[in-house]
């Protein structure tokens, strides 16, 4: 049995590297003192770094993210610290990086016991990334993460409503995905928590959601926020007959808070071999009849 902590995080105005750096490990210090083991924030989390810079460039979507890039070093290095001396997995959500050939990615990067493990990026953008923001894909595809908890993979938000790739990271043997979500409409909430209970379903593996939260005028990338945490697993035999293990009971709260959730991978394992149905193996099966015809 592990524990999990998703976090409702609601974007708030930290002006200084000191207050944020207090604001993370105050969050963190919170969940591991109730024996979580793995930590997850949400898409964008850390662009909450924004609020140091100047009003006039936080407020600037462009120059929001070109202001970030200085300060991340030493955001690597506190979350890296944190899931060190807290001895537990800490993916403290994404944010806007400058990559090697000029290109802004959505990444994301998990960081353990032993140090940072890797980083996800996002794959699919969403209109506003991609129109407005000028965000692109990742270009080195999925990966997963051996942990002491198991094999972990990364869906950012709308990748997650992408039936294929949450079937590429099963593939590869991942049993936990997590989905750290930003979401602005109650309808885009819905999108991701339909699209994280789908991949639990299709695949027999346990989703955990993470969304940021609140109203935040000050930032135009993470202004309105609107979502729910949750853990779900494929519904049969042993697990939750509505697939849904633990959800967030506020749809925006005011404060940031965490969803904790106990899970035994070994049973949502078990189901794949003795469920009332073999979603994972027949998908497969029906897939292999199928391509042919393509």
């Amino acid at each position: 049995m592990i524990r999990l902590a998703a976090c409702q995080y609601a974007i708030e105005l930290l002006e200084t590297w000191d207050a944020y750096a207090a604001h993370l490990t105050e969050l963190c210090e919170a969940a591991a003192a109730r024996g979580s083991q793995l930590l997850l924030l949400p898409e964008y989390a850390g662009l909450v770094l924004s609020g140091q810079l100047p009003p006039d460039e936080r407020s600037d979507l462009q120059g929001s993210i070109a202001g970030i890039q200085p300060l991340i070093p030493a955001w690597r290095d506190l979350c890296e610290s944190l899931a060190r001396r807290l001895r537990l997995y800490l993916l403290p959500g994404s944010l806007p990086v400058l990559d090697s050939d000029g290109q802004y990615r959505n990444r994301a990067w998990l960081f353990g016991p032993e140090g940072c493990l890797g980083y996800q990026d996002k794959l699919m953008m969403t209109r506003f990334e991609r129109e407005e923001w000028n965000i692109v894909g990742g270009r080195e595809g999925l990966r997963t993460f051996d942990t002491a908890l198991g094999r972990v993979g990364v869906l950012i938000c709308y990748d997650s409503e992408f039936p294929l790739l949450g079937r590429h990271l099963a593939e590869a043997g991942a049993d936990l995905i997590l989905v750290p979500s930003c979401t602005d409409t109650v309808a885009g909430f819905h999108r991701v928590r339909v699209g994280a209970q789908a991949r639990a379903l299709e695949n027999q593996v346990a989703v955990l959601q993470s969304p940021t939260v609140g109203l935040a005028p000050w930032s135009p990338a993470l202004d309105e926020n609107v979502g729910r945490a949750g853990l779900f697993v494929p519904p049969d035999r042993g697990m939750p007959a509505d697939g849904v293990v633990a959800q967030s009971s506020e749809l925006c709260p005011a404060l940031s808070q965490w969803l904790y959730a106990d899970l035994d991978l070994e049973e949502v394992r078990r189901v794949r071999s003795h469920g009332q149905v073999f979603i994972r193996r027949d998908w497969l099966e029906q897939w292999q009849v199928l391509e042919p015809r393509r």
